[in-house]
């Protein structure tokens, strides 16, 4: 495998200038910064990431990450900075065209055009991949997510999906982290989608503003539940193709039954749900909304409410162990994992489900997300607590399997291993998920 970086750098240098250009056209920047500074942000990146990105796909979510980061440190930074010295001030929300236009012009061109060097250098070594596995299983799961929802035209809906296959195959371990990958992905396209290319295929000029964000709140939320759908169903349909299409190999059975293994995940999926719920009620009681929680079951009182949520905490929890064992191989990954996972219990929950449980009219609209931000905090308290408590009740159990080699071996390949774009994607994904309410409340 060639190491050189003088290609890297030069493809992601001509990227990074050729997406100042474009940001220059779009939000009317000056050269310096546009394609000057696109320039140097692309051999940044080049400088940083070319050895973390493998293929397409972690080259996107690397793209994706980097660019927020940047406007983050860069564009916000500076300003926060300039603040201190002058009473002239713009806050983040002035700041949405530029947030836009790094993620369109750097992001996604800088991704691929480095994942694309990145698989060709890395060709050798990458996971066999499927081409039809990953357009059919990607376009059906398109299909049905768009169909549950109603969150994009059919048409769309199946060559996005077949798109998520295609970036993100050798990426998703597991039905967890493909939801994640697939949140981030509908996130991404909301800000390509409505904001970018609708205008552009109705000849219409471009509007990155804020206003125009406002308005396109509530397809937001529809592409971030439609990108969960999405990546739940590609994870089901790609595990079922693989184990219809695989041979039985006696050597490399399970150490544990499946039924066994399912148990085991619901108890430890259980407890961990109880501790994160506990600590997750110290919120409610702050905010007063146990009578709200209460009335899911058609009550009012404290008590009610409390039973409730810890019953709702505990099957988060099953949930939680079923979709994400053998994620994280440490336990600080394991909590950003938990921390994903409550941001998508609450985009799922308070945003989505509970609406509708209720018969609320208010649903995906920025004036529900911004009431339910304390909501927002705690699940975000509750992912990290519950996910802690299961990496420790999966990692003491498995201490003993371990013992046994051929056990280890398997337990290895089986569970995600370090290096893998799965930090881009908690960055991305804790990054917009928890601005974008912010930003557009």
């Amino acid at each position: 495998m060639s190491t050189n970086p003088i290609l890297p750098a030069l493809v992601c240098g001509v990227t990074g200038l050729l997406g100042g250009l474009m940001l220059m056209a779009a939000i009317h920047t000056s050269i310096l910064a546009g394609p000057v500074q696109g320039a140097v942000y692309g051999l940044l990146f080049a400088l940083v990431f070319s050895r973390r990105v493998l293929n397409l796909g972690s080259g996107f979510q690397w793209g994706i990450s980097y660019a927020l980061l940047l406007w983050l440190a860069v564009v916000t930074g500076s300003q926060v900075l300039a603040a201190n010295l002058s009473s002239a001030y713009q806050s983040s929300r002035d700041n949405f065209p530029a947030l836009v236009g790094y993620l369109i012009c750097y992001g996604l061109p800088l991704g691929l055009a480095l994942g694309a060097v990145g698989a060709r250098r890395n060709r050798a070594n990458l996971k066999k991949f499927g081409f039809a596995r990953a357009i059919v299983g990607g376009g059906l799961a398109g299909l049905v997510a768009a169909m549950t929802f109603h969150s994009l035209p059919m048409l769309p809906a199946v060559l996005i999906g077949a798109s998520f296959g295609l970036l993100f195959q050798r990426d998703v371990l597991g039905y967890g982290s493909s939801m994640a990958w697939g949140m981030a992905y509908g996130i991404f396209w909301w800000f390509l989608g409505p904001l970018t290319i609708v205008p552009l295929w109705q000849r219409q000029p471009l509007d990155w503003s804020r206003d125009r964000a406002v308005e396109l709140f509530g397809p937001l939320i529809g592409y971030i539940v439609y990108g969960l759908i999405v990546g739940l169903l590609y994870a089901v349909l790609d595990r079922l193709t693989v184990k219809f299409l695989t041979e039985s190999d006696p050597i490399r059975r399970e150490p544990e039954g499946p039924g066994v293994r399912f148990i085991r995940l619901v108890q430890w999926g259980a407890a961990a749900g109880l501790a994160g719920g506990l600590l997750y009620m110290l919120v409610l009681i702050a905010t007063g909304s146990l009578s709200q929680i209460a009335a899911v079951a058609g009550g009012t009182s404290h008590a009610l409410g409390i039973a409730v949520h810890l019953s709702i905490s505990i099957l988060l929890g099953v949930s939680y162990g079923l979709l994400f064992q053998r994620e994280a191989p440490n336990l600080a990954s394991g909590i950003c994992w938990g921390l994903v996972y409550g941001l998508i219990a609450w985009y799922a929950g308070p945003l989505t489900l509970f609406p509708i449980f209720m018969h609320d009219p208010g649903l995906w609209t920025g004036a529900a997300a911004e009431a339910q931000f304390p909501a927002m905090v705690g699940h975000l308290i509750y992912g990290a607590v519950a996910a802690a408590a299961f990496w420790l009740l999966e990692r003491h159990h498995n201490q003993w399997l371990l013992l046994d080699p051929r056990i280890a071996a398997r337990e290895e390949r089986l569970r995600r291993p370090l290096g893998t774009a799965a930090p881009a994607l908690w960055l991305f994904v804790l990054g917009a998920g928890v601005l974008l309410p912010i930003l557009l409340g």
